[in-house]
C-alpha cells in the first residue's frame, strides 16, 4: 500500500480562520486527504498551529500574559474552525509542544555542525526606550523599494519584497513608536546562496509542481539568493541550541516548517508507528501563494542541507477577496469561519469555495453567487436529481432497485457516463483540479435530470413499465455513483445520500463508485438534503457586512472643532470588560458615568486585557449616536491616544462632566 504525507501550511495563532483560509489551503487539503484515503492509500494528513514569532509576542506584551497563553486562545478557535468544516486532520499540534522544540533544536544543530549555519556580526535596529534589539517585525516604516507604508522589517505587503529592518525609511519601534538606533550584533545565518543551483535545478525539472509556484519561484532565484539569518534576539520562540547563544531564538521560519515533522512525530508516538516511511513515500504540501517562496525555496533548502527527500509538489492556492474587494480583518470586511458556520452548512461552504474557480486563480466570495450555486446546482440539479429518483422508486417499485430488460441507445449511453465519471474525476483530483472534478460531477447530475425527463417514467411505468423500470435503475445506480465521488468534497451530505440508499458509507472505496448495485436493492424514502437559500438571508448577510464595514470607519472619523461644544464629555469608570469574539481588536465595556451605565465597543484590546482595564477611570463621550461593531451596540466612545491607544484616565469624579 503506498503512502501519503500530506500537511498545510501553519494557521498563525493570532486570530481565528476566515473564508480565505479555508479556500485556499484547509478545503482542497482535506478533498485530497479524503480522496486518496477512499483510493485505498496510506495517508497521513497532519498540520498544527505557528505559535513563536512577533505579533504573539506583542500581544503578550500588551496583555501581560504569558505568549503561551495568548496562543493557546487562538488554538483553540482554530482548531474548533477547521473541525466544523470537516477537516479530517490525523493530528493538530501545537509548535509550542515539547517534540517540537526537541526536533526544532536537533535540526538546527545538525545544520550547524555540518557547516550550513554560520555566525556573522551584523547592525540592527535598537530600541533605547525598551532596551533591547528589535526582531525583524518589531520595526515598521516605509519600504525602500516600493515606498509603502507600514513595511515591516522582514517584508512589505504592498510589494512583496523580502526586507531588513535596517533598511526600512522612517522607521519607528512597534512597542513604543520611539526611532531605533542601529547597534552591532551576532546572529546565526544559513547558506541560501549555497543551494541556488540545486534548487533551479530542483524546481525547473519537477514537473509536478504547478505553474504559479514554478514561476513566482523562479524569478527569485533568476535575482540571486542571498544567506538567510536564522535567529532573533527574543525571548519568545526556541532558545538556540549553542553555548553563548543566550537570549537568542531560532528564527520562525527556521522551526515553523517543522511543525509539519513535529505533529507527525506526535501522531506517531500516540499511534506506537512511525512517520518517515509516510514523508519518504510522497508528500504534498498545501499552501497559501503569500508563502510559496518560503515553501519552495527555503524549505526545500533546508531538507537538502539535513539531507531529507523533498516534496512530490507543493499546491498553492490563490487568495480570496469578498464582495470584489480584497479582505480585510482591520477593517471587518471578512467572514470568519465560526460566523458562516453558525447559520450555514459546512458541505454548501465547501462546494462554493471549490467549484467558484480553478485553486491557482484569486476568486470573490459573493453572497450572490453563494445563493445562485446553492440553489440552482446543489438544490435543483443535485438534489431534486436524487429526490425524484428515490421518490419515484418507492413509489413504482416498492423501493426496491427493478429489474432491467434490454437497454436502448439513450440508456447505454448513460450507462456508460455513469461508469466513466469516477474515473474522470478521479484523474483531476490527482493533478489538484478539484474545480474540475467537481463540475463533471454536477455535469452528470445535470444529464441524469435530463435523461429522468426524457424518460418520463411517471408515464412509461403504465404504458412502458420496463423503460421506467431501465430508468429508474439507472438512475439509481447514479445516486450511487455520485454519493461515492461527492464523499471527498461533501463529507456531511454524501454518507447521507448513502444512507437513504441503505449503504455503509465507510466500508465504500473509490473503486465502488463504479459498480452497480444488483436489482432488488432496498431504497428508502427519502429527505430533502439541500434548502434554497431565501433572498432575505442573503440580504441580511449583506446589509451586516457593509454595515460593519460602515460602523468601523465611522468609529474612526474626527468630529469638526464646530460641533465640538456638542460633545458630552463625562468621567466614567469600567465596570464590566470582555474580548468581543471575531475580533483581534474590541473590547466590549460597561462604563458607569453615575446616572446610567452604558455599553462601549472600544478598539483597544491590541493596547489593554479585559481584566487590566476593568475598574479604570476613563473619559467617555458618552452622547455618539449608537452603532455596531461585530453585531454588539455601542453607545459611546472611551477617549484615548490615536498614535499607541493608551486610554486617558482621570481623577474626577464619576458622572462629572468635562468642559
Amino acid at each position: 500500500m503506498s503512502k501519503l504525507f500530506i500537511t498545510c501550511a501553519l494557521p498563525y495563532a493570532n486570530g481565528p480562520t476566515h473564508l480565505g483560509h479555508l479556500r485556499s489551503t484547509y478545503i482542497p487539503a482535506d478533498i485530497y486527504a479524503r480522496y486518496n484515503r477512499m483510493k485505498g492509500r496510506d495517508v497521513l494528513f497532519v498540520c498544527a498551529t505557528d505559535e513563536h514569532g512577533t505579533p504573539i509576542a506583542v500581544r503578550a506584551e500588551e496583555e501581560g500574559k504569558p505568549p503561551k497563553e495568548v496562543a493557546g486562545r487562538y488554538y483553540q478557535m482554530i482548531k474548533k474552525d477547521l473541525e466544523s468544516c470537516d477537516i479530517s486532520f490525523d493530528n493538530f499540534s501545537r509548535t509550542t509542544d515539547p517534540i517540537h522544540y526537541e526536533i526544532s533544536q536537533n535540526f538546527f544543530l545538525d545544520l550547524y555542525e555540518k557547516g550550513y549555519i554560520y555566525e556573522k556580526t551584523i547592525k540592527q535596529p535598537y530600541c533605547d526606550e525598551c532596551d533591547r534589539f528589535l526582531p525583524d517585525r518589531y520595526v515598521e516604516g516605509k519600504c525602500p523599494i516600493c515606498g509603502g507604508e507600514g513595511a515591516r522589517g522582514d517584508h512589505c505587503e504592498v510589494c512583496g519584497r523580502h526586507l531588513d529592518p535596517i533598511e526600512l525609511l522612517e522607521p519607528s519601534c512597534l512597542i513604543c513608536k520611539s526611532e531605533p538606533e542601529i547597534r552591532k550584533s551576532n546572529q546565526y545565518f544559513f547558506k541560501l546562496n549555497q543551494f541556488q543551483d540545486d534548487l533551479k535545478e530542483w524546481i525547473e525539472g519537477n514537473e509536478n509542481l504547478p505553474p504559479n509556484v514554478k514561476n513566482y519561484t523562479l524569478q527569485w532565484i533568476k535575482e540571486g539568493l542571498k544567506d538567510w539569518i536564522l535567529t532573533r534576539d527574543m525571548e519568545w520562540g526556541i532558545p538556540v541550541p549553542l553555548e553563548g547563544a543566550e537570549g537568542k531564538i531560532i528564527y520562525v521560519w527556521g522551526e515553523a516548517f517543522l511543525g509539519y515533522i513535529s505533529s507527525a512525530a506526535q501522531w506517531a508516538r500516540r499511534e506506537k508507528s512511525s512517520w518517515r516511511p509516510y514523508w519518504d513515500d510522497k508528500t504534498v504540501h498545501f499552501i497559501g501563494k503569500d508563502i510559496i517562496y518560503h515553501h519552495a525555496i527555503f524549505w526545500p533548502a533546508l531538507l537538502m542541507a539535513y539531507g531529507c527527500k523533498l516534496p512530490y509538489t507543493i499546491v498553492a492556492g490563490e487568495y480570496l477577496s469578498l464582495e470584489g474587494s480584497k479582505m480585510s480583518t482591520s477593517k471587518n470586511w471578512v467572514i470568519w469561519t465560526s460566523d458562516f458556520l453558525e447559520k450555514f452548512e459546512s458541505d454548501i461552504l465547501r462546494y462554493y469555495l471549490v467549484v467558484n474557480a480553478p485553486l491557482t486563480r484569486d476568486t470573490d466570495f459573493s453572497w450572490d453567487d453563494f445563493q445562485r450555486r446553492v440553489n440552482d446546482e446543489l438544490a435543483d440539479v443535485l438534489g431534486n436529481f436524487l429526490h425524484r429518483t428515490f421518490t419515484f422508486t418507492n413509489r413504482f417499485f416498492e423501493g426496491k432497485l427493478p429489474e432491467t430488460s434490454s437497454f436502448d441507445e439513450y440508456d447505454q449511453k448513460f450507462k456508460e457516463r455513469i461508469e466513466t465519471l469516477p474515473e474522470v474525476v478521479s484523474q483531476h483530483l490527482e493533478n489538484f483540479k478539484f474545480r474540475e472534478g467537481l463540475i463533471e460531477i454536477i455535469r452528470l447530475a445535470k444529464y441524469g435530470n435530463k435523461y429522468f425527463n426524457d424518460q418520463e417514467p411517471w408515464k412509461t411505468v403504465k404504458s412502458h413499465p420496463e423503460k421506467a423500470a431501465n430508468c429508474l435503475y439507472l438512475c439509481n445506480q447514479l445516486s450511487k455513483t455520485l454519493a461515492v465521488v461527492l464523499t471527498p468534497y461533501l463529507p456531511v451530505k454524501a454518507p447521507e445520500i448513502m444512507k437513504i440508499m441503505n449503504l455503509k458509507s465507510e466500508s465504500l472505496k473509490w473503486d465502488d463508485a463504479a459498480r452497480f448495485l444488483p436489482a432488488g436493492h432496498p431504497i428508502s424514502q427519502p429527505k430533502p438534503l439541500f434548502s434554497k437559500i431565501e433572498d432575505q438571508t442573503i440580504n441580511d448577510e449583506k446589509d451586516t457586512l457593509y454595515k460593519n464595514l460602515e460602523e468601523s470607519d465611522k468609529m474612526k472619523d474626527q468630529i469638526s472643532i464646530e460641533d465640538f461644544a456638542k460633545l458630552n464629555l463625562r468621567v466614567g469608570k469600567i465596570v464590566g470588560a470582555e474580548n468581543v469574539k471575531g475580533s483581534d481588536n474590541l473590547l466590549k465595556l460597561i462604563v458607569d458615568i453615575k446616572d446610567k451605565k452604558i455599553q462601549v465597543v472600544a478598539g483597544l484590546a491590541r493596547k489593554y486585557s479585559p481584566e487590566e482595564i476593568l475598574n479604570q477611570k476613563v473619559i467617555v463621550l458618552a452622547n455618539l449616536e449608537p452603532a455596531k461593531l461585530f453585531g454588539i451596540k455601542s453607545e459611546g466612545m472611551i477617549l484615548a491616544t490615536q498614535e499607541n491607544m493608551r486610554i486617558l484616565t482621570t481623577e474626577g469624579s464619576i458622572g462629572e462632566k468635562i468642559k
